[in-house]
């Protein structure tokens, strides 16, 4: 199978896809963790992707694409996608790239989460500064305030979970990616799930969905 997630920033995106890769063994892309990545490492796409990231605003298509592509490029596993694509030329570009190599996109999960909600669990998140380990002060902080469970590094609020970014991030959502909407649900291959309940009710919900794609 491949599958798209999508859904407001701090929807719960990146905790379903960890839980759905590991039980459909799907390759996950994340293009948020791919150009964390960059950025720590100081590269040149690092550093060109730093200046929209910080700003909430979204990676120019070309550039998403060509990261993509070069983490496809060698994959035999389905694909989980877990923020990409962000806009429906990206989602255009995606089913034009899998029709090219015979493929398609079977399911398209849309966690549905109202905006309050989203503005709570962001401004709640905190980073590892290590290992990149994310926490939430709401609903699972680390057992020592301010340090990492995982490494005992130091916890820290992302530029992009600030209040001002956060809102600046919805609007951007809201202009430019939830178009994605009406565009997967003219294909056929959308659904919308509850994000707002318990990760495992929410990740039993989408299995659910994702068996009968297989039957």
């Amino acid at each position: 199978m491949n599958i798209v997630l999508l859904g407001y920033p701090g929807s719960g995106k990146g905790t379903q896809a960890k839980m759905l890769s590991d039980k459909f063994s799907l390759f996950h892309v994340s293009t948020g963790d791919i150009f964390r990545e960059a950025i720590a490492s100081k590269s040149a796409l690092g550093l060109e992707a730093a200046g929209y990231i910080s700003a909430g605003k979204l990676v120019p298509d070309k550039l998403v694409l060509e990261v993509i592509k070069a983490r496809l490029s060698t994959e035999t596993r389905g694909v989980l996608f877990d923020g990409f694509p962000r806009t429906v030329e990206q989602a255009r570009a995606l089913d034009e790239y899998f029709t090219s190599g015979g493929r398609r996109i079977d399911a398209v999960i849309f966690l549905d989460v109202d905006e309050g909600s989203v503005v709570s669990r962001l401004s709640a998140r905190r980073t590892c500064k290590e290992c990149q380990k994310i926490y939430n002060l709401l609903t699972s902080p680390p057992a020592k305030e301010g340090i990492c469970d995982a490494c005992g590094g130091v916890l820290l609020l992302r530029a992009d979970d600030s209040p001002a970014v956060i809102k600046n991030r919805i609007a951007v959502y809201k202009a430019q990616t939830e178009p994605l909407v009406a565009y997967y649900k003219a294909a056929g291959n959308f659904h919308p799930i509850m994000g707002g309940e318990a990760p495992d009710k929410v990740a039993s919900d989408i299995t659910a969905v994702l068996e009968t794609r297989t039957r």
